[in-house]
């Protein structure tokens, strides 16, 4: 997770939909930051070194059939998980003329019993922190990349303890991520990056109850409530399908789970049974290598092709940096920014502008560092992920 009190990312595009990912969106407060380092650094080697895969497994029912769960689009012949039931809601979440209008969506769309989510949500408790926490944020969003800004980020994830993280697992999984490199086509390097970047592989998956954090967001943060209302949707589908009992998950504040930090959508979209359990589990490695290579398959990337061109600027560049929009190789030439070595035009590419201490640093964005940024619309993020699977790669 981030660890500054402001978002290191501050380009234009942090203010598209939430990503696949929400750990990395928001950071953690300062005087959390040593806490935080000294538990990533013992939890996220210790990981590594577990005889078993499931890191921080979710609660399953025993009567769910492995072969049944595979489908989550059956969801409503299964029964849900969990000793809930009240006649109304009570608790933090009391009163909440817009959370009873759920329930009966619920109710309605999907078949879940009445009585089970009222007593669920009565067992619910607000973020108030995470809400504080949110408003304060939002402030931030706004306004170009300050200058050094990508060298405070970068300094947050290149570091020895998460590539070292990444070899031992590397090593550790070795067959798995081979094989979903043979399967979707993106090498096992960018799967490492991105679990580095999100939970230093599996060291900080979050202490959130999911439920807790998606509940509070989706009625009582205006800004991106129906956003999270949705997620709050999917988190009870995907518990249900799968057998878990909605109140054990954790995850991030904002509801991202497991070693890849899925939110609840993703899963239901994206994630795979990697290991052939009869179950997805985001808690568990080899299901998380499988998902995280088939979301980066099914948003475009294609095998062999550049990431990142750096490029040489000649003169003022008068072209709009970011992930939007996008540019031709012949438009980059002719607005003076040459590339630094020979590479392919082809697709639609960006214009990234990274901003050192001292310089600023352009470069070209090819389609499959677009593919990155979709896992969070971010281009400080992305060039993270592209940056540690290029140094955990040298030391394979």
């Amino acid at each position: 997770m981030n660890t500054n009190t402001q978002p290191l990312q501050t380009m234009p595009e942090t203010q598209k939909p939430w990503p696949n990912s929400f750990s990395s969106r928001f950071p953690t407060p300062r005087s959390k930051l040593l806490t935080h380092c000294a538990v990533l650094l013992v939890l996220g080697l210790t990981a590594c070194a577990e005889p078993s895969s499931r890191l921080q497994p979710p609660v399953t029912s025993t009567q769910t059939s492995r072969t049944a769960s595979r489908d989550s689009h059956e969801g409503a012949s299964r029964r849900s998980v969990g000793p809930y039931s009240a006649q109304q809601i009570t608790g933090d979440f009391a009163g909440y003329a817009s959370l009873d209008q759920f329930v009966d969506q619920m109710v309605q769309k999907h078949g879940f019993e009445r009585e089970y989510l009222l007593g669920l949500f009565s067992q619910a408790r607000r973020k108030n922190w995470t809400l504080d926490y949110l408003a304060k944020s939002d402030q931030g969003l706004k306004g170009k990349p300050a200058v050094g800004g990508w060298t405070k980020y970068r300094a947050q994830f290149l570091d020895e303890r998460r590539i070292g993280a990444g070899v031992e697992f590397a090593r550790r999984y070795q067959s798995t991520l081979q094989r979903a490199t043979q399967q979707y086509g993106v090498p096992q390097e960018y799967i490492l990056g991105i679990l580095a970047v999100e939970t230093t592989f599996g060291g900080n998956v979050g202490n959130h109850r999911v439920l807790d954090a998606l509940t509070t967001l989706g009625f009582d943060y205006a800004r991106r409530g129906e956003y999270f209302r949705g997620e709050l949707e999917n988190f009870l589908l995907m518990t249900r399908n799968e057998g878990m009992d909605p109140a054990k998950p954790v995850g991030s504040f904002a509801g991202a789970m497991g070693l890849g930090q899925f939110m609840p959508s993703s899963f239901l979209k994206w994630a795979v049974d990697f290991n052939g359990d009869g179950r997805r589990d985001l808690w568990n490695a080899e299901d998380v290598i499988g998902s995280v290579a088939n979301y980066f398959a099914q948003h475009g990337w294609k095998a062999g092709h550049p990431v990142i061109t750096p490029l040489q600027v000649n003169g003022t560049v008068a072209l709009e940096p970011g992930l939007e929009p996008k540019y031709t190789l012949t438009a980059l030439q002719q607005a003076g920014l040459q590339p630094a070595r020979p590479c392919s035009g082809e697709g639609s590419l960006c214009l990234l502008l990274l901003r050192h201490q001292n310089a600023d640093q352009y470069l070209i964005g090819h389609p499959n560092f677009y593919t990155i940024s979709r896992y969070n619309h971010s281009t400080y993020y992305a060039m993270a992920v592209h940056e540690l699977a290029q140094s955990i790669r040298r030391r394979l």
